[in-house]
């Protein structure tokens, strides 16, 4: 029996030290290192022997002679998910998942592989049980589905029925549930999640197998576990949205077979969630048919690859405290508080002694800097208290000296913009150059400054 000793282990890095310390000397951070119990002898030596087709380690090879071909990847059926992986679904994958809880993680997954009737998939499920499964897959769909499913946390168990069962997809839900026999500290710690996940890559390396992990998240809003874990994995998607809010966004943040800058939109339902193909329509509400209010423009935003139309919502109020507020909601704070003083130093509009409110309609984050123009629009008619006409929308990015800065896909904005009915577009004049004007119907308004931009909106 090899003798057991103790090591204090950092939970936010992964640090390891025999002793324990306050501050963590690798990440930096207080009061993160708990204590676990760890076998005297090497966990990697015990880990399982995988079968597998592939060739032993050899030697060093010339890169000239590696021999590559483009693998086809698995269509998942889901146009928004496959948009986000950049296509589909590698072989030999590992795709980590993450949310907040309740969110649809679990959800999004079971649908996708009920549909995959085609390829044989293992969903092994640690936090739920059969019945429970069996019960969502009920709701989304009426059809029989023949998805295996093992309701196990043992990493070694699960590894057994892959051996048994030779799936062509593998699910784990989640990777805070599980744990390994080498191990004695309790699932979810840093060196259980880290050796659970690297047991996983080396079968997907080794068999080519994809591999879709769902892991939670911690209150910050990061992946719960080691950092080492994301780097660990090939893709790393966020699904992201408010359980208030029906909408539901999948982002990626780390992807080695595609962009990172797409990302994927779904409404959910009471049949599981369902993805949408034109999200502008859904991302303005139905005020733009009927009363002008103040407070509201409409942006063009590009995510990915992807045009939307964005309903941007400000309120600018009398400070009721000595300390002016700001707040802002899917947009980022600190822009915010730039545009504001572009508007107190390059336009005039003194703003800085008023509470300020922004929203971004539909509950989703925007990180385009082409709605900087309707953020401004948006807070100077909420402080004049007119409202923007509904047909007109607008896209340009603002610089510190006030002057509307150009975008890019300017083509596909306009076109956008077109096809769901609005008359006019304010966009910036440099993207003029080079645009064909008379293959659209709409109305294009090129600004070259702030000043000018609210003079076509407010006369």
């Amino acid at each position: 029996m090899a003798k057991q000793k103790t090591q204090y282990v950092c939970t936010a890095c992964g640090y390891d030290t025999p002793k324990w310390i306050g501050k963590c000397p690798a990440c930096g951070e207080w009061n993160t290192l708990v204590e676990q119990r760890v076998g005297g002898s090497s966990t990697y030596d015990r880990r399982l022997q995988f079968s597998s087709d592939s060739s032993p380690r050899s030697g060093a090879i010339r890169m000239s002679t590696i021999q590559t071909s483009e693998e086809p990847r698995i269509n998942l059926l889901d146009g928004e998910l496959n948009r986000v992986l950049g296509g589909g679904l590698v072989p030999g994958s590992l795709t980590l998942l993450g949310g907040e809880p309740g969110i649809g993680k679990s959800t999004l997954i079971l649908q996708t592989v009920l549909r995959l009737r085609a390829v044989r998939t293992l969903y092994c499920s640690g936090e739920e049980s059969a019945r429970q499964i069996k019960l969502r897959a009920d709701r989304i769909t009426q059809d029989e589905s023949e998805v295996l499913v093992v309701c196990e946390s043992m990493i070694e168990n699960i590894f057994r029925h892959i051996e048994q069962e030779q799936p062509g997809l593998v699910v784990i839900d989640s990777i805070q549930t599980m744990a390994t026999e080498t191990l004695e500290s309790t699932p979810g710690s840093v060196s259980q999640i880290r050796e659970c996940c690297a047991m996983l890559l080396k079968y997907a390396k080794e068999s080519g197998t994809p591999i879709i992990i769902i892991g939670h998240i911690t209150k910050e809003g990061s992946i719960a576990g080691p950092k080492i874990l994301e780097h660990m994995v090939d893709t790393v998607l966020q699904f992201e949205g408010d359980q208030h809010y029906m909408y539901r966004i999948v982002r990626a943040i780390k992807n080695r077979f595609g962009s990172t800058a797409e990302l994927g939109i779904y409404e959910m339902q009471q049949s599981g969630l369902r993805p949408v193909t034109n999200p502008s329509e859904l991302l303005l509400s139905d005020v733009r048919n009927g009363e002008e209010l103040s407070g509201v423009a409409i942006a063009c935003s590009i995510e990915g690859v992807r045009p939307l139309l964005i309903e941007t919502q400000a309120l600018v109020s009398s400070a009721a405290y000595g300390t002016p507020q700001r707040s802002a909601t899917g947009f980022d704070l600190r822009r915010l508080n730039m545009l504001l003083a572009v508007l107190e130093k390059r336009v005039g509009f003194k703003i800085m002694q008023k509470d300020v409110y922004l929203n971004i309609a539909g509950g989703i984050r925007v990180t385009d800097t082409a709605i900087d123009l309707s953020v401004i629009a948006a807070i100077l008619s909420s402080n004049v208290d007119t409202a923007i006409e509904r047909n007109i929308c607008m896209t340009g990015e603002v610089g510190l000296s006030g002057e509307i800065r150009p975008v890019s896909r300017i083509q596909q904005r306009i076109a956008e913009a077109e096809k769901l009915g609005f008359s006019t577009i304010i966009i910036p004049n440099a993207n003029m150059n080079g645009i064909d004007t008379s293959h659209y119907t709409i109305q294009i308004t090129p600004v070259r400054k702030v000043e000018e931009a609210l003079r076509v909106l407010f006369g």
